[in-house]
């Protein structure tokens, strides 16, 4: 039987030693007699959907560089950074691209720095290495990462965040990239620490704006010298210190003009309102069915942000009053990563956050009156609390037309391996199998090597990079090479893949939303911008049928003028490119791997 989780915590007062107050006061690793929650999964099982870590033969063998390996002094080389799947070159297939970082009071020998990669899709399995070629490379400390037309010349562009200074790259069509960010107004004379983005169009005018997490003050510029470096203690374990104790960033929002060019909003939005957070990833959809985009944000270590679009220009935050701010107890956490979806299918949008160790992540269920529900224990996604918590998604990873979860993990103290205290710095990865009534079941030991294997791992991507419809993962792992796990399997039940092209929206198509139907079952999804930890996923949407050959009706509506498009009697396994206005431009049906 699944308790609520307040059920769970007065049930166990005997165990805990105290009362209720104790128990939501004390840390988990000091209870007397600690309940272990196991997850229910028969590990004699094996699924009919594998995942294989393919990274090395698909060519991506440089590997990712971040901070200290042994022991880390300042918080930035905890964090890590995001990952990206997305077309560069319309070929229909998905390219990649890798951020990097650096090492602290390392001084490289010229062409030896670390940079960031973007490898081209060959359409067979594998990837070339483009950096050099596309004029992508860059050295430093860059966190994250998000995609889209922001001048609708019909080219994905890509915005870069950097624990120094933004980069905005304008995709010339032609394979290379060019630096924009003081042409297009985003550049920022003082370095800051931004972190996770979203493209949106907040004010429906057909042009793509531009919101950006900050996370704590911490000048690229003047770093502290180790000689200035405090520590702290975790469990015991000498540390370094933060985010608490440290100042606190506000977030940007920018306002798209049209001609290429950004104005800085922030203020006048009310973004600076809910003050300064430690702000981590951001995602923007239409929680509420309004028809305007929101913006939810997750944040580290204080309440996380839910910006509701007041239609007018201005955003107001939300969180509490809705009931995403926190988790059940009223608690603050360390947010991370932020997973969207409507996973039981009843046309509202549902989220799920990741967090730290000795917490569970969080799955806010859409109560569809402009309040979230925290359903973590009663769906079943509270049985694991044991790991940190970074890049997440919701996926159909088996097409049974419910949205499955895939999380990675990874400590941030590398330290922890020299201590018995039942915790490594590498971890496996977690699949949630979603039972269509509103549980999830664990299932992670039954999904093949791919998920077992442990890295300390940070962003993370989804989509179908080789086209057969199962939803593969990308996955950044700190200080060590990425992970590209091929779903094989998903694709033994039937999907649609549906990519959109605005005309009158922006090109990208940000802020649409398609609704799939077979029968009685409705699934909705809409095109997004950045999410799961500061990385940007497939921006097709991918629909899971089952045993279904033929769909219903496909709705698309389109986010400036909430026109509706519907397409009837569909046939399965396609990829269908609609054009608004248009109808459907083309379709791909690929070869069963």
């Amino acid at each position: 039987m699944t308790l609520p989780r307040r059920h769970f915590l007065g049930s166990s007062l005997v165990a805990l030693g105290g009362t209720l107050l104790d128990a939501l006061l004390t840390p988990i690793w000091k209870w007397r007699n600690p309940i272990v929650v196991e997850a229910a999964t028969d590990t004699t099982e094996t699924s009919p959907v594998q995942y294989f870590d393919v990274a090395q033969q698909a060519g991506l063998r440089i590997p990712n560089v971040w901070g200290g390996i042994k022991h880390k002094v300042l918080i930035v080389e905890t964090k890590g950074s995001g990952i990206a799947f997305f077309d560069y070159d319309n070929d229909g297939w998905l390219d990649i691209y890798l951020t990097n970082g650096s090492r602290l009071n390392e001084h490289w020998p010229p062409g030896q720095a670390p940079t960031t990669h973007l490898y081209k899709n060959n359409r067979d399995g594998t990837f070339t290495d483009v950096s050099e070629k596309s004029g992508i490379a860059r050295s430093g400390w860059q966190t994250g990462v998000c995609v889209g037309d922001y001048d609708n010349d019909g080219w994905d562009d890509l915005f870069c965040t950097f624990w120094g200074r933004n980069i905005l790259f304008h995709n010339n069509g032609d394979g290379t990239f060019t630096d924009v960010t003081r042409k297009a107004g985003l550049y920022q004379e003082k370095g800051r620490w931004g972190t996770g983005s979203t493209f949106l169009d907040y004010d429906r005018d057909g042009h793509l704006d531009l919101f950006v997490c900050n996370f704590v003050k911490l000048d690229p510029d003047k770093p502290p010298s180790p000689d200035d470096m405090t520590f702290c203690q975790w469990k015991g374990i000498p540390t370094m210190c933060g985010p608490r104790g440290l100042p606190g960033d506000t977030n940007l929002l920018y306002h798209n003009n049209g001609d290429g060019t950004f104005t800085d909003v922030t203020e006048q939005a009310g973004i600076l309102k809910p003050g300064t957070r430690y702000s981590i990833t951001a995602v923007s959809y239409d929680f509420d069915n309004d028809g305007w985009p929101d913006i939810y944000v997750a944040v580290d270590s204080m309440p996380s942000i839910l910006f509701r679009n007041n239609h007018n220009g201005t955003f107001t935050d939300v969180a509490v009053m809705a009931g995403c701010a926190y988790n059940d107890d009223g608690h603050e956490q360390a947010g991370m990563g932020i997973g969207v979806a409507d996973y039981d299918c009843d046309g509202w949008l549902d989220i799920f956050k990741t967090n730290f160790v000795d917490d569970t992540c969080d799955l806010y269920h859409n109560n569809g009156d402009g309040t979230f529900s925290e359903v973590s224990f009663s769906s079943g996604i509270g049985v694991n609390n044991r790991y940190v918590a970074w890049g997440c998604g919701f996926l159909d990873y088996d097409n049974d037309g419910w949205p499955d979860i895939m999380q990675v993990n990874g400590h941030v103290y590398p330290e922890v391996d020299k201590y018995n205290i039942g915790e490594r710095f590498k971890n496996p990865r977690i699949v949630y199998k979603n039972l269509g009534n509103g549980h999830f079941q664990d299932v992670s030991k039954q999904m093949g090597p791919g998920i077992s294997a442990r890295y300390s791992s940070r962003g993370a991507a989804f989509g179908d990079y080789d086209n057969d419809g199962g939803i593969d993962a990308l996955i950044n792992n700190m200080n060590d090479l990425p992970s590209l796990l091929h779903n094989t399997g998903g694709n033994k039940q039937n999907w649609i893949k549906i990519k959109l092209l605005g005309t009158k929206c922006n090109r990208t198509a940000i802020g649409a939303r398609v609704r799939v139907v077979i029968g009685k079952h409705a699934q909705i999804d809409e095109v997004h911008s950045g999410g799961s930890v500061m990385s940007q996923s497939d921006l097709r949407l991918h629909f899971g049928l089952g045993r279904t050959q033929t769909v219903d009706l496909i709705e698309v509506k389109w986010p400036t003028t909430q026109a509706v498009e519907r397409f009837t009697a569909v046939r399965a396994n396609q990829i269908l490119t609609i054009r608004e206005g248009a109808g459907i431009v083309s379709n791909f049906t690929p070869q069963k791997s």
